[in-house]
């Protein structure tokens, strides 16, 4: 307000005996003041609740040395419950079949008390997938002499209490599995009245990645008669030449930090390898290679599995996939894998 005449009227005012009862230590930065100002701030807490963006005012401060006792990570977040951060790690990526092997948690309480963490490594007995070691390395070495979940369900479910939960992609994976496990138990992780913060749906909606916002990013275009085919494919057009322009020469880092030099270039093999999953067979993701660059089913109850063997083994199955309603594509390559199979098993 530019009338206004300067002056801030304080909300409250915290008790002078507190605040300077104790003023015994000595002029200058030690941990006998460090102790102390910490205290003040903790009690000021107590005194007041602190919301998002109330501000904290020192009156004759010299150098902040009280203000930064006050922690940020607390005040940022306006909670009537607590609020739990957690990830986890798995022996892979099927909600009903894969294991947990790794969880943290982060707990901010609604009082505003300091965050609680808890992190721990599981033995899922079971096997890890060779793709998700890759990813998380943690090996079955690691987890040989750890808990398994039933050992350590009720200190997270203790820990967790009536807490909203919050993650990256956690309403689709981490709390999906994370339920699974505790039903393996007996234990009934009831989510109906828990609030769900997904930060990735955040991210998603907030930064879209439709093609009107693509056409703005690359190239500062509005999108005109959107969804009209042939407006569409211009546009496609322009946002590749924008990205190939703002790409030139860039390069990537990937989630484990590792760099990739220049993946954008003017050359369609390139591009063709870096925008697609080369580890996938078919367009719906039905086949995949392992590990070993051999074909195996990507679903059901044979995943995992090489796709020609089983199939030429289990012809009931092959007929199955060719007569349902799976892409022209996957029936291709099993007649393919078949074919070759057993064409194999008759030159040995």
């Amino acid at each position: 307000d530019e009338n206004a005449c300067g002056l801030v009227q304080l909300r409250h005012s915290f008790p002078s005996d507190i605040m300077y009862g104790n003023y015994w230590y000595a002029s200058g930065v030690n941990q006998s003041m460090l102790d102390a100002l910490t205290d003040v701030a903790k009690r000021a807490k107590e005194f007041v609740s602190i919301k998002q963006g109330d501000i904290a005012l020192d009156i004759g401060c010299n150098d902040g040395t009280l203000l930064k006792t006050y922690k940020n990570s607390n005040m940022i977040f306006n909670l009537t419950r607590d609020l739990i951060f957690f990830d986890v790690e798995t022996t892979g990526l099927n909600v009903l079949r894969d294991r947990i092997i790794q969880i943290a948690l982060i707990k901010y309480p609604k009082n505003g008390d300091e965050p609680k963490e808890l992190q721990m490594l599981i033995n899922p007995g079971i096997p890890i997938a060779p793709d998700a070691m890759a990813v998380h390395g943690i090996t079955p070495k690691d987890l040989a002499n750890k808990p398994t979940f039933q050992m350590v369900a009720k200190q997270l479910f203790d820990f967790i209490g009536n807490a909203d939960l919050s993650g990256y992609n956690a309403a689709r994976f981490d709390i999906p599995m994370l339920m699974e496990e505790f039903a393996r138990v007996g234990i009934e992780f009831d989510m109906e009245k828990r609030r769900i913060i997904d930060v990735q749906r955040i991210f998603y909606k907030m930064e879209p990645r439709t093609l009107k916002a693509a056409l703005k990013y690359y190239c500062q275009k509005d999108l005109e008669d959107a969804h009209d085919a042939m407006a569409d494919v211009r546009a496609t057009i322009d946002v590749f030449k924008g990205q190939l322009q703002y790409y030139q020469g860039k390069n990537l880092y990937d989630e484990n930090d590792n760099i990739i030099e220049e993946p954008i270039k003017n050359d369609m093999q390139v591009l063709h390898e870096f925008t697609n999953d080369l580890k996938l067979v078919d367009v719906t993701q039905k086949m995949k290679y392992d590990h070993n660059n051999v074909i195996v089913f990507n679903f059901g109850k044979y995943q995992g599995q090489r796709v020609g063997e089983v199939l030429s083994k289990d012809k009931q199955y092959y007929h199955w996939i060719l007569e349902k309603e799976f892409s022209a594509q996957v029936k291709q390559v099993v007649k393919k894998l078949v074919k070759e199979y057993e064409s194999e098993q008759k030159s040995k």
